[in-house]
């Protein structure tokens, strides 16, 4: 499972199939996610020194060779083609038709179900309800054990909680009676203490790009609503 199938599967209600969260922040965290995941593969890097043409901060691909998921070696392409460009320059990008592309396949492998509708009787709408929770349920319980119970994640749930720090969501992902600590918790997580040099600048870059492409994009929307 893709990191960002596991985010997406948090962020889409069991019950209603509908997204938890803006569709804004959801459609840029889980393009934040694939840059994590082809960064745990050793893909994609965040140089830490300028490089040859490429600067201090900006992606560079130490590996081009397929991942074998079809969702994830598209990213490394389209990254290679951006190669020493910021995060923040492809998370937009790399999020357009990415949530319809991932529903679409987990619906396929029967862990969601699609159900198409109409609003009013006019305009049509598909919602994805759960068919099959065991792997989310999983998944739920590990961030429990990780954010309440204070286990120390592995690299995918440590890059999972720091996507889902970066859009504020926790809270709507893990319960606890203590709000405050929660958050603290995944923000301290979030700032990779558990992982490798190499990961922990691309959950930084990657936390900072989703934020500010999100920031971006709620300016332009209420530039052009104005």
């Amino acid at each position: 499972m893709l990191l960002a199938e596991d985010l997406l599967l948090l962020l889409v209600d069991d019950a209603t199939g509908k997204p938890v969260t803006d569709g804004t922040k959801l459609d840029h965290a889980i393009a934040g996610a694939l840059l994590l995941e082809l960064a745990l593969q050793g893909k994609v890097d965040v140089a830490e020194t300028r490089e040859e043409n490429v600067r201090k901060g900006r992606l560079v691909v130490r590996d081009h060779a397929p991942a074998g998921e079809p969702v994830l070696d598209d990213a490394l392409t389209f990254i290679a083609g951006k190669n020493g460009k910021k995060p923040d320059s492809v998370i937009g990008p790399l999020g357009k038709g990415l949530r319809a592309r991932l529903l679409s396949g987990l619906a396929d492998r029967g862990i969601l179900r699609r159900e198409e509708g109409r609003i009013l009787g006019i305009f049509p709408t598909t919602r994805w309800p759960a068919e099959d929770s065991r792997h989310e349920n999983a998944l739920r319980e590990r961030l429990h054990d990780v954010l309440v119970v204070g286990l120390t994640p592995d690299d995918r749930i440590g890059a999972l909680v720091s996507l889902l720090s970066a859009i504020d969501v926790v809270p709507k992902v893990v319960e606890s009676l203590d709000r405050r600590a929660l958050k603290r918790r995944a923000k301290e997580i979030a700032e990779g203490a558990w992982a490798a040099d190499a990961v922990r600048r691309a959950v930084e870059a990657v936390n900072a790009a989703t934020v500010a492409t999100i920031a971006a994009t709620a300016a332009a929307t209420s530039d052009s609503g104005g």
